[in-house]
């Protein structure tokens, strides 16, 4: 069943763009070119987007052939579908990635035997705010939020996956 998706390249430096589209390219089977903009957060670096559309599974794949370029910060969301949870992956320098379910508005959705885990280990208030921050991936938010902002109003490319 098909889907939809969002990649957002936060920021890259500009030599390693063509490899960025390329990899792109190569997951979703069709020419990439996407329209790189300066990234204000980091002068030195440029920033794009591009929404696609193809199999369930297809953003984790696009974050696959993105992580190769660690000086990247990235984020791709893969809308859920029929059988078939959403998911957002981030990644920035020195924190990696980040995977986590969404649910059909694009929150978050936490495991339950993930909290019992956390319930269970959580050796008081201060470790069990630690552990939830954790498992929403709120250094990644943090990290990248400066970023996000410099994308609003931003060009966005559409993209669909061949085959």
């Amino acid at each position: 069943m098909p889907t939809r998706g969002v990649v957002y390249v936060h920021s890259s430096p500009p030599a390693v763009c063509p490899h960025v589209e390329w990899a792109i390219a190569r997951v979703l089977g069709t020419p990439v070119r996407l329209e790189w903009t300066q990234q204000p957060a980091d002068p030195t670096t440029v920033r794009a987007e591009c929404s696609w559309s193809g199999r369930a599974g297809t953003g984790s794949e696009l974050a696959a052939a993105l992580r190769q370029w660690a000086m990247l910060r990235f984020e791709v969301t893969e809308e859920p579908s029929p059988g078939v949870d959403g998911e957002r992956i981030m990644y920035a320098p020195g924190r990696g990635i980040f995977r986590a379910s969404v649910s059909a508005n694009g929150d978050i959705v936490v495991p339950e035997d993930r909290l019992r885990s956390l319930l269970a280990t959580a050796a008081g208030p201060e470790a069990l705010a630690h552990g939830l921050e954790r498992l929403l991936g709120a250094s990644w938010d943090t990290e990248l939020e400066p970023y996000r902002h410099a994308g609003d109003g931003a060009p966005v490319t559409w993209l669909t996956q061949v085959g």
